[in-house]
C-alpha cells in the first residue's frame, strides 16, 4: 500500500492570505502614524530653517513651510550682526566643548575604574554620594560654585565650565562606565597582574582600550550638553567678547530695538550644524554604548 502525502487543499493554502494583508495593514498604519510623529516632532527646526531664509516682514505671518523665495541674506547679516564674526563664538564654544569632553573622559573613566575595580575603605557609601549628585539640580549648585570661582577669580574665563569636568562632577558618566567595566571579564585583569601590570598599566592597556562604546557615548553626551547649555556660560561669562554660541545667540534679542528674526533663525540653523553632525557621525556608538552599560 503506498503512502500517500497529504497535500494542502487550496481553502487550506489561502487561509493565511488575510493574516498577511492584515499584518501589511498594521505595519503600514504603524509606520504612517510613526511619519505623522516625527513630522510634527521635527516641525519647528523645520520651520526655523525654512525661516531663515524669509525676510523678517514674512516670518510670523506663514506658518507653512513653502518659500516664496530665497532670502540667503538673513546668513550673512547674521554671521556679522554682532560685535565679533560669529565664527568667534563658535570658537569660543569649540574651546569650552573640547576641554569639557577631555576632562570627562579622563576623570570619569579613572573614578568609574576605581569603583569598578579596586576595594577601598567606605567604597559603597562613596559610590551611593555619587549617585545621590545626580538628584541635584545644577540651579542649588550654582550659588555656591560662583562664590568660589568669584573668589579665584575666574569669573568671566572659562575655567569655571572646564575645571570641575576634570574633577569627575559628572556623576552620570562615572555610573555608565562603571556599569560597562563591570561587564567586562575580570580574567584580562589577572592575566596582565601576572605579566607584572599594576593597576595604572592595567587601566591604560587593558580596560581602557575596552571602553570604546562607552568613551564615545560619553564624548557625544559631553559635546550635545555642553555645546547647548546656555544657564552656566550666561553666568560665568559677562564679557562679549568670551560668549559661547548660545548666549551669543541670545543677544540678538534686545528689547530696546526691533529683533532680527530672521539673522537669528540663520544662526541658530548653523549653530545645529555641529550637533548634527556629532550626533550622525556618532550614532552607532551612541548606541551601542547605551545597550551595553544599561542592561548590566
Amino acid at each position: 500500500m503506498t503512502d500517500l502525502k497529504e497535500r494542502p487543499t487550496p481553502a487550506l493554502a489561502a487561509a493565511p492570505a488575510p493574516a498577511r494583508i492584515r499584518s501589511r495593514g498594521h505595519s503600514l498604519l504603524k509606520h504612517t502614524g510613526l511619519g505623522l510623529l516625527t513630522l510634527i516632532m521635527l516641525y519647528p527646526v523645520l520651520w526655523m530653517v525654512v525661516s531663515s531664509l524669509r525676510p523678517n516682514n514674512v516670518i510670523f505671518r506663514s506658518p507653512g513651510l513653502v518659500l516664496d523665495g530665497l532670502e540667503t541674506q538673513n546668513y550673512g547679516e547674521g554671521w556679522n550682526a554682532l560685535a565679533s564674526p560669529f565664527g568667534h563664538y563658535l570658537l569660543n564654544s569649540a574651546i569650552v566643548v573640547l576641554g569639557c569632553i577631555i576632562g570627562n573622559l579622563v576623570s570619569c573613566s579613572m573614578a568609574a575604574y576605581a569603583f569598578a575595580r579596586l576595594d577601598f575603605t567606605g567604597k559603597k557609601l562613596w559610590f551611593a554620594v555619587m549617585l545621590g549628585t545626580i538628584m541635584l539640580p545644577i540651579h542649588v549648585l550654582i550659588v555656591p560654585q560662583y562664590i568660589a570661582f568669584s573668589n579665584l577669580g575666574w569669573i568671566n574665563t572659562f575655567l569655571p565650565l572646564i575645571v570641575p569636568k576634570l574633577l569627575a562632577t559628572d556623576a552620570f558618566f562615572v555610573f555608565l562606565m562603571v556599569q560597562f567595566i563591570r561587564g567586562l571579564p575580570t580574567e584580562l585583569d589577572e592575566a596582565a597582574r601576572i605579566d607584572g601590570a599594576g593597576h595604572p598599566r592595567i587601566f591604560a592597556q587593558v580596560i581602557l582600550p575596552l571602553m570604546l562604546p562607552a568613551l564615545a557615548t560619553t564624548t557625544i553626551f559631553t559635546f550635545i550638553w555642553t555645546w547647548n547649555d546656555f544657564f552656566s556660560q550666561l553666568i560665568y561669562l559677562t564679557d562679549p567678547d568670551m560668549y559661547t554660541v548660545p548666549v551669543a545667540l541670545r543677544s540678538f534679542v534686545d528689547a530696546t530695538v526691533s529683533t532680527s528674526w530672521g539673522s537669528m533663525f540663520a544662526m541658530s540653523v548653523v549653530s545645529l550644524l555641529p550637533i548634527f553632525l556629532a550626533f550622525l557621525l556618532g550614532q552607532r556608538y551612541l548606541v551601542k554604548g547605551i545597550a551595553t552599560t544599561g542592561i548590566k
